[in-house]
């Protein structure tokens, strides 16, 4: 091996990329382990992640997709805030989406700086979601939202720890401004001690190859991720490809707000160009800068898959506009904190549509909007909590080699949510959860079949301030593609000191009490003609409950017999019927 800092050995390469990877892992591990905010430890509504010196991210083993690009923008927001004014021992925190490089306020970075021979050498992240943190609703999530101001505590680059030391008159500023401050100090203090965890890793990778090696390596890691994405890039017909997304609503009132992309391929480069995208809304869906960067991203690496690594160095060659004052790169004070849910969703699905175009046998089915609300209050210790309705989350869609994941939810997560036990919900809150299972029939057809939604009932005891977010309410949006049929959208019923709630708002804030909540989640697109599923597999989704008898003969041209067992020549009749 060699320290040669303009061409390092890729064995080395290799080694040190695994072994950045790994830290991150286990930052994580040390955040889910030490955090106290079931929205941590249990859900993993986090990512840990490692960026170079100049505030590039080289590593997110753990965590969010929908983080993988927004974390740059805020080590480089403090970078230009804090400029040669860094010291080891310190660590900042911040969130704010148009001055700190933030994906939407609840999502907070701490960031402590690695020091290696005296020298800045990287910065140990995490980015996470905090319980709340003031604003005009429990939870933070403030439907009635039309400026940044009604939706909480906004968070410039701050120095929390100077050399070693928590600066407590920041830090009790930070715990007043939260319902929960003893959640939010307990998860800031892991998110600290994991960054720390991950600094002294990466400082002994320092010390075992050189500061100036090991910065090299850095380097030459994006180096390598900017190359594989462009071979991956080459490889798809050069044109010009276009895709559209819409939500049907802006929060106070339907309407149609669109994403539009229009994606030039042109040897190995993409130009991703949003304009046509609307003016952002008076509601809280605008996606800021970095959420949209970063969704983009989920987007083409979702479609493009394979061995991509995923760091920053692998979307170079992707080049965004995105203009100024639309959905995707609102104007201040524009409101934004369901952007990662919303205008996340729309982004991608309007990535995935362009893409189709240029290379169908890779088409990605259509996911489920959600429905999943939050219930705020007091337990019967008179201790506030904030419970997230996780358990009823919609499903994926379906792709060329998968049937899509059931009961799944948040397309920007791509699965990297945990759905929490049951169990362990109701030991936390005063909840209830009588039933949570698959939901027949919701799933879209297709030779590959979509995820199946939910059926979900809750009660909650007590008076509870719901927060509404609903909008699988009225467009599911999971589309099937290459003959694939479309999810079922959701329906929600609430019932509120016994009685009906007529009318629950898609957006918006409503004191219940004592209310029970009946929620159907929607299900994903299918791929592919059904007609040419194995009826081996739509045999075992009947036993399994994923599809009734009925839809496997009308939909499938599969016949069940009562033993649950295919019937051949009643499929093969069914099949010859449906192909004439």
């Amino acid at each position: 091996m060699t320290n040669d800092v303009k061409k390092p050995d890729p064995i080395l390469m290799a080694l040190t990329q695994n072994r950045l990877d790994h830290i991150c892992r286990h930052m994580g591990w040390v955040m889910s382990q030490t955090a106290l905010s079931p929205i941590f430890s249990q859900a993993h509504d986090f990512s840990c992640y490692i960026t170079g010196r100049d505030g590039h991210i080289i590593s997110q083993a753990d965590g969010l997709p929908a983080h993988a690009a927004g974390g740059g923008f805020a080590i480089r927001a403090l970078l230009k805030a804090f400029g040669e004014d860094i010291n080891e021992g310190d660590s900042f925190l911040m969130n704010d989406p148009y001055v700190a490089g933030g994906n939407h306020l609840p999502d907070w970075v701490m960031a402590t700086p690695v020091f290696v021979a005296g020298k800045v050498i990287a910065f140990a992240c995490d980015r996470a979601h905090q319980s709340d943190i003031g604003g005009g609703a429990p939870g933070t999530y403030n439907g009635d939202a039309t400026e940044i101001f009604h939706e909480g505590l906004r968070l410039p680059p701050v120095r929390v720890v100077d050399r070693g030391e928590i600066r407590k008159d920041l830090w009790q500023l930070i715990l007043l401004n939260s319902r929960t401050p003893e959640l939010l100090d307990g998860d800031l203090q892991a998110m600290i001690g994991a960054t720390r965890v991950g600094g002294d890793r990466i400082i002994a990778l320092g010390d075992e190859l050189g500061r100036e090696a090991i910065a090299g390596v850095f380097d030459a890691v994006l180096d390598h991720a900017d190359a594989r994405f462009r071979q991956v890039v080459a490889v798809l017909p050069d044109g010009i490809y276009e895709g559209d997304e819409y939500t049907d609503n802006d929060c106070f009132g339907p309407g149609k707000f669109n994403i539009h992309v229009t994606i030039t391929i042109a040897g190995e480069s993409l130009t991703i160009d949003y304009t046509g995208t609307d003016r952002q809304m008076r509601g809280f869906k605008n996606s800021p800068l970095a959420n949209s960067h970063s969704l983009t991203y989920v987007g083409l690496a979702s479609f493009l898959g394979g061995d991509i690594p995923i760091n920053e160095g692998t979307f170079r060659s992707a080049t965004l506009i995105l203009p100024k004052g639309s959905l995707v790169n609102p104007e201040a004070p524009a409101p934004q904190t369901m952007s990662t849910m919303y205008m996340g969703h729309e982004i991608v699905h309007a990535i995935w549509k362009a893409l189709a175009k240029a290379d169908p046998t890779r088409a990605c089915a259509g996911w489920g909007k959600t429905v999943h609300g939050i219930s705020t209050g007091k337990n019967a210790a008179d201790e506030p909590y904030v419970f997230y309705h996780w358990n009823c989350l919609s499903a994926a869609g379906a792709v060329a080699e998968r049937d899509g994941f059931h009961q799944i939810g948040l397309i920007g997560a791509l699965g990297g949510l945990t759905i929490p036990n049951v169990e362990a919900c109701e030991r936390l809150f005063p909840v209830r959860i009588l039933r949570q299972e698959l939901r027949t029939d919701s799933a879209g057809v297709g030779q590959r079949r979509g995820g199946a939604g939910v059926h979900y009932e809750a009660e909650v005891d007590g008076e509870v301030m719901q927060s509404f977010r609903s909008e699988g309410l009225t467009y599911a949006a999971s589309y099937g593609v290459n003959g694939g049929g479309d999810g079922l959208g959701c329906e929600v019923s609430i019932v509120s000191d016994g009685k009906q709630v007529n009318d629950p708002p898609l957006y918006g804030k409503r004191a219940l009490i004592n209310p029970k909540f009946t929620v159907s989640s929607a299900g994903g697109g299918g791929w592919g003609d059904p007609h040419r599923r194995d009826p081996s597999l739509v045999a075992r989704d009947v036993k399994d409950g994923i599809v009734s008898i009925g839809a496997a003969r009308e939909r499938y041209g599969v016949a069940i017999d009562a033993g649950g067992a295919v019937d051949p020549n009643a499929t093969a009749q069914l099949r010859t019927l449906t192909a004439e």
